[in-house]
């Protein structure tokens, strides 16, 4: 069984979210406006995915693990957001969502891959912070697993990788594959 989910778009997923504190009745309205998740993905394997090297190992691992636990596969691709700068009086940085295409593009090569038809598998676009949406979703599915490739180069080790701040902050086990 092979599918791909394309859940709406950051802006407008989280258009509902005040910028005050919320109460406990706003985070459930929120929260019930949101698509509900698949629930034959419920305990299933989250990775990380962009088409890069690394990413297709994390993958090939990630299959192999939901192939074994027999579970879903939820592959997340987060979409690029760029910050921007507002320059009337020094307020903070505004993240802009870029349109990313490569979710579609990722999805038709996932589609055509014989070695996904081991596993039943959704796609998951979402856009944000790599570590908080992985996090995210994996919280949505009650995953029992998050699934990434490491990060290797200088931006890696300036900036931190994605995975060694997911191992720090996830809710569950995160396995990464070099």
């Amino acid at each position: 069984m092979a599918g791909h989910e394309f859940s709406e778009p950051a802006d407008r997923k989280r258009k509902h979210i005040a910028a005050d504190p919320v109460s406990a009745a706003d985070l459930r309205a929120v929260e019930q406006t949101r698509m509900p998740c698949d629930p034959a993905f419920r305990h299933g394997v989250v990775v990380g995915f962009d088409g890069s090297t690394s990413s297709e190992r994390a993958l090939a691992y990630a299959i192999g693990m939901a192939r074994r636990s027999g579970s879903g596969l939820i592959i997340v691709h987060v979409a690029n957001r760029l910050p921007t700068t507002v320059w009337a009086g020094c307020e903070p940085p505004v993240f802009v969502d870029v349109p990313d295409h490569r979710t579609e593009v990722l999805g038709l090569e996932l589609a055509c891959a014989d070695y996904l038809a081991e596993v039943p598998w959704i796609l998951v676009e979402r856009g944000g912070d790599i570590c908080h949406e992985l996090e995210e979703v994996g919280r949505e599915y009650s995953a029992d697993a998050i699934v990434v490739g490491s990060t290797h180069g200088i931006v890696g080790r300036i900036f931190g990788s994605v995975a060694g701040r997911l191992a720090k902050r996830a809710q569950r086990p995160v396995v990464v594959i070099p």
